[in-house]
């Protein structure tokens, strides 16, 4: 990238230099630029001010602004570290970064954990595992009765929950996911090892816009 161009990314909010967040994340140099033009990209799709909005990142991956989404608002909080409604560039690559299949397991389980931590207790009880297990349903057009709800529910408590004290906490969670590897399935995305201009799936853009990209 250029130095125009590097000049004109010190001004967006939250920037951070590549060669920074590439020391610290498994990406590289140009990957993080490359993810750089895919921030540029979401932080202007509703409100061009140069940060993710909420409604930015749920249409994106959901192709909704729908705020009672559960699971996009957990999604969306995983992003917004700093905890000012908004997700900056640091903490967009950041937070990717979890997703990219050569980082360490242990860092997924904890990631995994917080998205079920709903009312960051430091642990996980019943009522948020079903609010979050009838949101991943909903997101998956998959329609469950509350009794089987209820049943998927009791198994995992009977599992995760050693002590018995109704709740999980984190090394439970972690002895938990060990047994059962499909917890983690969607805290690798494959495509994070491959990066281009045209990437992801979820992301708005239209074919012509991609050759334009990859040109």
């Amino acid at each position: 990238m250029g130095a125009k161009t590097s000049k004109k990314n010190r001004q967006v909010p939250g920037f951070e230099d590549p060669a920074i967040l590439a020391s610290e994340t498994p990406f590289t140099v140009s990957e993080v630029e490359a993810l750089h033009e895919l921030y540029r990209k979401l932080s202007s799709s509703i409100v061009d001010d140069g940060l993710i909005q909420k409604e930015e990142l749920a249409f994106a991956l959901f192709r909704s602004t729908n705020r009672q989404n559960l699971f996009a608002d957990r999604i969306f909080d995983l992003f917004d570290v700093k905890r000012n409604g908004h997700i900056d560039f640091g903490e967009f690559v950041r937070t990717l970064s979890i997703f990219h299949p050569r980082t360490p397991e242990a860092e997924k389980v904890q990631c995994a954990f917080k998205l079920y931590d709903l009312r960051r207790t430091g642990h996980i009880e019943r009522e948020e595992l079903k609010e979050m297990v009838s949101a991943l349903l909903h997101e998956s057009d998959l329609s469950l009765s509350n009794d089987i709800i209820e049943t998927i529910v009791d198994k995992t408590f009977r599992e995760a929950d050693i002590n018995g004290d109704g709740k999980i906490d984190q090394q439970e969670w972690k002895e938990y996911a060990a047994k059962n590897p499909a917890l983690l399935r969607n805290m690798t995305l494959p495509y994070l090892m491959d990066i281009t201009l045209a990437f992801p799936s979820f992301v708005m853009h239209t074919e012509a816009e991609d050759s334009k990209l990859a040109g």
